[in-house]
């Protein structure tokens, strides 16, 4: 499930915004709620849209739409309750793998912004 390649062209990608989202907003980007679908690894959120068939409804890797899914990303899983942002307890090669997909998405889609904890103020 880890990527370990580069792109077979190079993505154009629109300079980084430091958007602050807390999670419960990020749910909101869900494909559903809203039209856009944005998905966050190690807290770096990234728009997914142009990839929609993948991250949308119905798509295989639906379950991180609206979410940062760095534990599932990590364990290689699909299972909505792997869909979290924790990474505690996670192993060495899990790390390996979930430096994989944020450099994966890096260079693929566009970075909105950053997690901040729920109620911390947003500049």
């Amino acid at each position: 499930m880890a990527p370990r390649f580069a792109p077979k062209e190079q993505v154009v990608l629109d300079p980084p915004k430091d958007t602050l989202f807390t999670l419960a907003e990020l749910r909101q980007y869900d494909g559903v709620q809203n039209p856009s679908i944005y998905v966050a690894v190690k807290g770096t959120v990234f728009d997914v849209t142009k990839n929609s068939k993948v991250y949308g409804p119905g798509g295989s890797y639906a379950v991180f739409a609206g979410k940062d899914g760095s534990r599932g990303l990590a364990k290689s899983s699909l299972k909505p309750e792997h869909a979290v942002p924790d990474t505690e307890g996670l192993d060495e090669g899990e790390f390996t793998v979930l430096d994989d997909w944020f450099s994966y998405f890096s260079q693929r889609y566009n970075m909105m912004g950053k997690i901040v904890p729920e109620g911390e103020a947003k500049i």
